[in-house]
């Protein structure tokens, strides 16, 4: 008796072979391309305003609240300076004589000084009212940082070193500072205290021979109005 083995697939399986197909659609025209990429940047870019809106909305409402939203008959004690003025993009020297950009001061409120390097008796009289004011915030005074932007060519006086020694103390060429900050009429680049948010941008004036406790009410506002964004200390700051 003889057999044989088949290795047919219709014989062992029942099954068989089928050819492959393939179909090949038409490619888009160049032009439809080009359409769909510049729905795809105007799309990104829509994306990437909506972001920053949202990002910059804080800072937004916070000014919306304290220019716009006051209890009745609240006036300022500061003049307020509009349009606001951002850190110029200049150096300043620090205490070791090296070259510090006025830029590393944003992301803290300051309130600034400025005088000569000599500091006469209205330059310490600013000096002991900034570090007095900042003092009297309580737990919101690691909010805000005290400057001194001293200018001319002499060093700090000896006595008085160690008394502005938790200050910004940069020294700045006066010409320059010209071109961003501006005393009130008929007064000096010195007579006046000056306060930069959080974003770098100066954005009040004190009057000369300043009323420590009113100023004190204005930047109590601000940091009230802004205390939904704004934390203490810069990025990168040791905590």
């Amino acid at each position: 008796m003889s057999g044989s083995n088949s290795s047919n697939p219709d014989a062992a399986g029942g099954r068989r072979d089928e050819l492959l197909t393939m179909t090949v659609h038409s490619l888009p025209a160049p032009g439809e391309v080009a359409a769909a990429d510049a729905a795809r940047t105007r799309s990104g870019r829509w994306k990437m305003l909506l972001m920053l809106l949202v990002a910059a909305s804080p800072v937004i409402a916070s000014y919306f609240t304290y220019y716009v939203v006051r209890p009745e008959g609240r006036r300022n004690y500061g003049e307020l300076i509009d349009p606001q003025r951002p850190l110029p993009a200049w150096q300043g020297l620090d205490a070791q004589g090296q070259s510090v950009p006025l830029s590393s001061l944003r992301d803290q409120w300051l309130l600034v000084s400025v005088a000569d390097s000599s500091c006469t008796e209205l330059c310490r009289n600013h000096l002991y009212l900034q570090r007095q004011m900042r003092e009297a915030l309580g737990k919101e005074k690691d909010r805000m940082d005290w400057v001194w932007l001293r200018t001319g060519e002499g060093d700090i006086p000896e006595d008085i070193r160690a008394g502005v020694s938790a200050a910004k103390v940069l020294k700045v060429n006066e010409a320059d500072l010209a071109g961003w900050l501006v005393p009130a009429p008929g007064q000096r680049l010195q007579d006046h205290l000056y306060v930069v948010d959080p974003i770098g941008n100066w954005m009040m004036r004190f009057p000369a021979q300043v009323d420590p406790k009113q100023a004190r009410r204005d930047i109590e506002r601000l940091l009230r109005a802004s205390a939904f964004w704004d934390r203490p200390g810069r990025p990168g700051d040791p905590s």
